[in-house]
């Protein structure tokens, strides 16, 4: 198969490494891919809202399976572009279309089909510029910590947590008026806190009959004990311990079950991924959010975890026939560390020169996230720049392994969080 994998994190490097083993690629193109993602497939200059370009490059290198590994395409209906198009629609597309997108695209959405579909998840209501004393009224009365939400697409920092409800009016003002986080927070929802441990469970799909694939704990905050802003994601941990049979059970029966009823209901034809973030409030798990596409670092932990044939384990989905194919996990522990730019996740610089890949153990896979190549040379173009991932017997070894590998790398302005895991037994 000639497989097309839309992005260019270290989530589509994870990919692009699995599915280079599959015996059934033939070849392997990412767009727009990375400086990892060029040592093992052929990189594709073609930017992702350019449907009709990635559709003709399809139909011209014979694409039998388009991976869409991140949200902005499936957003913006690239599924729906080739599904429309006669020359389009028989290739195998991983990645719901527009509607179904609409879980990760819309938080209002979302959480509309949580309540509409009995699924547990915080109360929340949604205000814009219209109703902005209304939600400044709201926020005077509210329980701390007061959680905002940018309902739109806000590259995973659209979430601001505070304590102070003055903070939180100032910062519901930022949002809609003020364009903090664009267009994605012209509405803002306003949630209540929920006090847990966050844990994310992927789901694999054909609409009708589904996979779960390994848990997985991500780190988002740029501080050690978890402070400071939101990031795209530090580090991540797989599997994650209290997600024992008990849990996954009220997780398949509570959560995962009503929302593929919910979206047949709706009459979304699903295909894809849903990636579900989850809060164990005290044994109970309730839906933090959805997205549509795996998460990124936790693609990292999760697809080396993956023993199957990773291709053909998408292909059987593309088919439905999903129900057939099986799925075999090492029970090795998986962690990955992020290496991010200074200054990350506000202003930071690129085009940094890196060294000390070749010192890495061979043990340690690193997934750029990141990277561009220029005159032979690996130059950071990212915030998140690589993802070292190591699997062992226990938590202590991999990250052992994996921490080792961090302080091979260098760059200037190179930083990472000491203490991924540190939360769990």
């Amino acid at each position: 198969m000639n497989v097309l994998i839309l992005g260019s994190g270290g989530r589509e490097h994870a990919f692009a490494w699995k599915i280079a083993q599959s015996l059934l690629c033939k070849k392997l193109f990412v767009a727009t891919g990375n400086a990892g993602t060029a040592q093992i497939a052929q990189n594709v200059n073609i930017s992702l809202n350019d449907f009709a370009n990635l559709g003709q490059f399809c139909i011209d290198n014979q694409i039998d399976l388009v991976l869409a590994g991140t949200e902005t395409p499936l957003v913006e209906g690239i599924t729906d572009f080739f599904q429309a198009n006669e020359n389009l629609k028989k290739i195998q597309f991983i990645g719901p279309t527009k509607a179904g997108a609409m879980l990760e695209g819309s938080k209002d959405f979302s959480k509309a089909f949580m309540r509409k579909y009995g699924i547990p998840t915080a109360t929340a209501r949604t205000f814009d510029k219209d109703s902005l004393q209304e939600g400044l009224a709201y926020l005077a009365t509210h329980s701390l910590p007061i959680v905002l939400k940018a309902d739109g697409l806000a590259a995973g920092k659209g979430v601001i947590i505070t304590e102070n409800r003055e903070e939180a009016k100032q910062i519901l003002v930022e949002m809609i008026e003020g364009g903090k986080f664009g267009t994605a927070s012209s509405k803002v929802l306003i949630e209540s806190y929920l006090k847990g441990i966050e844990l994310s469970v992927f789901v694999l799909t054909d609409g009708t009959s589904y996979k779960i694939l390994p848990s997985a704990k991500d780190y988002k905050r740029i501080g050690e004990g978890d402070t400071g802003l939101n990031t795209g994601g530090m580090g991540a941990v797989s599997p994650v311990p209290f997600a024992d049979e008990v849990f996954m059970h009220k997780v398949e029966q509570k959560i995962i079950k009503p929302t593929l009823q919910g979206l047949k209901a709706e009459n979304i034809d699903y295909l894809g991924f849903i990636f579900i973030g989850l809060m164990n409030v005290a044994g109970e798990p309730y839906v933090i959010e959805y997205n549509v596409r795996m998460g990124d670092p936790e693609t990292e932990v999760v697809i080396p975890r993956i023993k199957s044939d990773f291709l053909e384990l998408l292909s059987l989905a593309a088919q439905k026939r999903l129900s057939e194919a099986k799925l075999e996990i090492d029970d090795r522990t998986a962690t990955t560390v992020m290496l991010v730019s200074g200054g990350y996740p506000e202003d930071f610089e690129k085009g940094k020169v890196m060294t000390g890949f070749e010192k890495v153990n061979s043990e340690v896979l690193a997934f750029h996230a990141g990277t561009a190549l220029k005159e032979g040379k690996i130059l950071t173009s990212g915030g998140r720049v690589v993802a070292l991932t190591a699997l062992a017997e226990n938590k202590a070894l991999a990250l052992e392994k994996s921490y080792k590998a961090a302080q091979m790398i260098d760059y200037q302005g190179k930083y990472y969080r000491k203490d991924i895991g540190f939360d769990l037994a």
